[in-house]
């Protein structure tokens, strides 16, 4: 049997980066979403406005024996610029900005050490 996890990431535009990490061997699916707001189930109008504090995000549910959570972080580093505040590159706006949502202690602290 299979043993899976998950990864949460902000990374600006999520059209672009759930395409590329879809891609990556032991990513099993990758899935589009907002995270990290106040108002329930936003719609994507609702999100651009940056009143209902979301930020786009992908979460992938990966394999750890094919992909490690530590690689997934340097392809999302790779992907994107974390140093840019509520941006990433032309797309402006507190919906674009970085964010790792871990789901585990592991994940928090690898997050943190990277």
């Amino acid at each position: 049997m299979n043993h899976t996890e998950l990864a949460t990431f902000g990374a600006g535009c999520f059209w672009c980066i759930e395409s590329a990490l879809n891609q990556l061997q032991g990513v099993k699916k990758a899935v589009s979403g907002y995270m990290g707001g106040q108002t329930l189930n936003p719609d994507y109008r609702q999100v651009c406005t940056g009143t209902s504090g979301h930020a786009e995000v992908v979460q992938l549910e990966f394999d750890p024996a094919l992909v490690s959570f530590e690689q997934l972080l340097q392809v999302l580093f790779f992907l994107h610029d974390p140093t840019q505040l509520n941006r990433q590159g032309n797309d402006i706006g507190t919906q674009y900005r970085s964010a790792v949502f871990y789901h585990s202690e592991q994940q928090q602290q690898q997050t943190v050490a990277s």
